[in-house]
C-alpha cells in the first residue's frame, strides 16, 4: 500500500561557514490512519522533520514523497496546492488571525481551495466547530476564548479542507493538563477512521506514550521506531 507521506534518505543542512544538519539520511514511511509521535531532546530535529514532510522545507538531499508522488521538483505552487488540500497543520502556538471570529478562522483555508459555495463552508465549519465543543464561541474573536479553547480552533481550521494528513508541533505545548487532555483526545479520533493520519512532535511523554507509534530522534538520526503493543482483549 502507498504511504501517505514519505522521506527517503532525507537529510537537511543548514548552508553556514559551519554547515548545521538538521536531520540526517531520514527513511520515514506512514500510513493512513496512523497517530505517531516524534520525540527526542531538543534540538534533534523533530520539528525540522515534520516541516520536510508538510512541505514547508526542502531537503538537501533525498526526498519526500506525498501519497506516491515525488515533491522534489515541485515548485512552490504545486507543494502549496498539496498543502492546501493534502495537509492539516497545528502549532504550539495557534496562530489564528485575531480580526476574525472563531467561525471566520475556520473557514479561511476553505476560501483558499475554493471547493465549496459559502453557505457549504459556513455550515462545514460550524459543524467542526460543533464537534470540539466549540458551538458556543462561533461568533468570538481569538482574545474572547481560552488558550485550550483557541487551540481547538486551530485544530478545526486544520480539519477544514477535510486533508488526510494532520501534522502537530507541541500542541499541548502552552496548555494546562485539562486542555492537552482535550486536544489529545481530539487527535486520537482523527485516525480513527483509517483514512487519516496525525504526527505530533512533542516532548511530553505521557502524551507521546499514549499515541499508536513514537519515532525517537536523537542529533537528527531516528534512533527508534516503535508501535506501542495492542492491549490484550478480555
Amino acid at each position: 500500500m502507498t504511504a501517505l507521506v514519505e522521506a527517503r534518505g532525507v537529510t537537511r543542512i543548514l548552508p553556514a561557514i559551519v554547515p548545521v544538519t538538521l536531520v540526517k539520511d531520514i527513511d520515514l514511511a506512514v500510513g493512513r490512519g496512523e497517530f505517531i509521535a516524534i520525540t527526542g531532546p531538543s534540538g534533534s530535529g523533530k520539528s525540522s522533520l515534520l516541516y520536510l514532510l508538510g512541505l514547508l522545507d526542502a531537503p538537501t538531499a533525498g526526498e519526500v514523497l506525498y501519497d506516491g508522488t515525488p515533491t522534489h521538483e515541485l515548485d512552490n505552487t504545486a507543494k502549496a496546492e498539496i498543502r492546501l488540500r493534502g495537509i492539516g497543520f497545528v502549532f504550539q502556538f495557534h496562530f489564528l488571525l485575531p480580526e476574525f471570529t472563531v467561525l471566520g478562522n475556520v473557514m479561511i483555508p476553505m476560501r483558499r481551495l475554493g471547493r465549496w459555495p459559502r453557505a457549504e463552508m459556513q455550515d462545514r465549519a460550524e459543524a467542526i466547530l460543533k464537534s470540539l465543543d466549540l458551538a458556543d464561541h462561533l461568533s468570538k474573536r481569538p482574545d474572547q476564548v481560552s488558550g485550550g479553547q483557541r487551540q481547538r480552533v486551530a485544530v478545526a481550521r486544520a480539519l477544514a479542507n477535510d486533508p488526510p494528513l494532520i501534522l502537530a508541533d507541541e500542541p499541548t505545548g502552552s496548555l494546562d493538563s485539562h486542555a492537552s487532555e482535550q486536544v489529545f483526545q481530539i487527535l486520537k479520533e482523527i485516525p480513527a477512521g483509517g483514512q487519516k493520519s496525525v504526527i505530533a512532535v512533542t516532548h511530553d511523554l505521557a502524551f507521546a506514550n499514549r499515541m499508536d507509534r513514537r519515532v525517537h530522534l536523537v542529533d537528527g538520526r531516528i534512533v527508534s521506531d516503535e508501535t506501542r503493543a495492542a492491549a490484550p482483549v478480555g
